[in-house]
């Protein structure tokens, strides 16, 4: 430990001994104001043991944080996620996990300079630990105050390796500032906490699992419930104190086949919602889990498609959350690009801003302040995000013109300020993300009036048929594709494609009709998010067969299901 570490490590320790019960300024004995702003953060946290310690490490930092040789902070954050999950996995009709974890993770962020130029890079992005469990403020304030020393280092080395990096450039005639000033925010909201029936939900997955003993054809079968409930408390010295809590319910299926000439097939349905009440009941669960597995067996017979087709694809609003989330949510979230790079932000949209990047019937919002939509709950809604900024609605792409980025507080050309969409997951910095992002059209059409325009258009190209896609997998690859024959417009489920030249220009210039079917599409993932899509038509995708090679089959057949 160097002398300058042993010194202010011998400092704040003393502080923060037992029987010191209040701030003393370095420079005399006369206890310190504190500021009006802190005063009513105080009385906010007042009764949560856990808010209180969090302010009173602040406030001594604050006042006391202080290496020979490097500046003070001009801005330090506390975020505590208190997180409780419950997770539950069965396999061939047995569970294989059952288990229960709590866990309470800090990340502190220490920024040195201003909000100009700051100490943001690098190893300066801040320090994560895990705080005790129960509410012992002496304990909790230990580990606090051992994290932000750590933070505060690292700043001080970031902000030194930042300014030597800055020299290699030219200076920018308007440089953006690295950090955006916000107003305090004081919003203390009720905690949450998990309530479910651990024997309904155990016995509910085996049931759903021990489906496979009907179906010798399908190689494995699985089913799981993670649920959890988050609280995320937030303090910083510019007055602002937050806690929300919030809560993410989801039961995922997983079947998977291989066809007789070795091809891998599965099937993934996932049920995500906010409120446990609304996930399908044991007896809906069932019959979904048989339609998975009849769907399976089905892929198994079906043929492979033909080697090229180039033509309509009709996209259900299941397959059309995948590719809005992925081509549009992507890239509308505004990054900041690394040191010296000119762009705006980066993405496949950083220079579209103020161009048209859909066609002009189709707009984009991001509104997290949507707690529900067409009476489900969306996972990606929240109050105010994870910098301790207020949610706010957003209207990104407008009749095709891209209009607005996601913006944090890490201010953009442009965006100077943060529109309230600084996410973090659990134990990292905040950054951009989505919320609550919807699709809309403003010449809607009914999934039956696509599929009919389908037909009319392969008709009038003289070819056979057209495709619908009803679920995609990783990668965009269709799970579920059905060819659309002309004649009379029956389907016929096929296997083996990708799509060429799926991407942000398809987006733009091929998409002719939008349907009026919105989906909601919750995912859980580090930071929850939702999206919703009405159906999509392409007048012109690329279809090919995938790559041919197939993995062997098992070398002998599996055990008997009758004992």
């Amino acid at each position: 430990m160097s002398t300058l570490h042993r010194k202010l490590v011998f400092t704040l320790a003393l502080a923060i001994a037992p029987g010191v019960p209040s701030l003393r300024a370095a420079s005399g004995d006369s206890k310190p104001a504190l500021d009006p702003a802190m005063v009513a953060a105080h009385a906010a946290a007042k009764g949560d043991s856990l808010l209180e310690a969090l302010l009173s490490e602040l406030d001594r930092s604050k006042l006391q944080l202080k290496m020979d040789q490097v500046q003070p902070p001009y801005f330090i954050e506390y975020r505590v996620n208190d997180v409780e999950n419950y997770k539950a996995e069965a396999a061939f009709g047995a569970l294989r996990e059952n288990q229960h974890t709590h866990v309470r993770v800090l990340r502190v962020i220490i920024r040195l300079g201003d909000y100009k130029q700051d100490s943001f890079y690098a190893r300066g992005q801040g320090e994560s630990t895990i705080l005790p469990l129960d509410n012992d403020s002496i304990a909790l304030r230990y580990q606090i105050w051992l994290a932000t020393d750590e933070a505060y280092k690292a700043a001080g080395q970031a902000l030194a390796e930042k300014q030597a990096e800055l020299k290699h450039f030219t200076t920018d005639a308007n440089p953006v500032d690295d950090f955006a000033k916000s107003s305090p925010l004081i919003a203390v909201e009720p905690t949450v906490s998990l309530k479910l029936d651990e024997t309904y939900w155990k016995k509910t997955l085996e049931d759903l699992t021990n489906l496979y003993r009907q179906y010798p054809d399908v190689q494995s079968v699985s089913a799981s419930a993670h649920f959890s409930a988050v609280n995320e408390y937030l303090v910083n010295t510019e007055g602002t104190v937050t806690r929300c809590g919030r809560t993410t319910y989801s039961v995922d299926l997983e079947g998977s086949a291989q066809a007789a000439d070795g091809m891998r097939l599965s099937r993934t349905p996932a049920y995500v919602v906010a409120r446990l009440e609304e996930l399908p009941s044991h007896d809906a669960l069932m019959r979904n889990g048989t339609q998975m597995l009849d769907t399976i067996v089905a892929l198994r017979k079906a043929p492979i498609v033909e080697e090229e087709y180039r033509g309509p694809v009709l996209f259900s609003a299941d397959a059309a959350d995948d590719i809005v989330a992925s081509l549009i949510g992507q890239n509308i979230v505004g990054r900041k690009p690394q040191l010296g790079r000119p762009n705006r932000t980066t993405g496949a949209f950083a220079t579209s801003y103020k161009a048209r990047v859909l066609p002009t019937f189709l707009s984009v919002i991001d509104d997290p302040t949507l707690k529900d939509f067409q009476g489900k709950s969306l996972v990606g809604g929240y109050m105010f995000d994870s910098e301790g900024v207020k949610a706010q609605s957003v209207d990104a792409v407008e009749n095709g013109i891209l209009t607005n980025y996601l913006v944090g507080r890490q201010p953009l050309r442009d965006f100077p300020a943060s529109n309230g969409h600084g996410r973090a997951a659990v134990g990292a910095a905040a950054s951009p993300n989505l919320g609550v992002l919807l699709l809309k059209s403003s010449e809607p059409q009914s999934p039956e009036d696509l599929k009919k325009k389908v037909i009319e258009m392969v008709k009038e190209q003289g070819m056979p048929y057209g495709y619908r896609v009803e679920t995609l997998g990783q990668g965009n690859t269709p799970r579920l594709l059905y060819r659309v024959y002309a004649g009379d417009g029956h389907e016929e489920l096929v296997r083996g494609a990708v799509f060429n030249e799926l991407d942000t220009r398809a987006l733009r210039t091929d998409v002719i009709a939008a349907g009026n079917d919105p989906l909601v599409s919750n995912r859980p993932g580090g930071i929850p998010t939702t999206v919703i899509s009405p159906s999509l038509l392409f007048d012109e995708l690329e279809v090919k067969r995938a790559d041919t090679s197939k993995d062997k089959l098992p070398e002998y057949p599996p055990p008997p299901l009758k004992k």
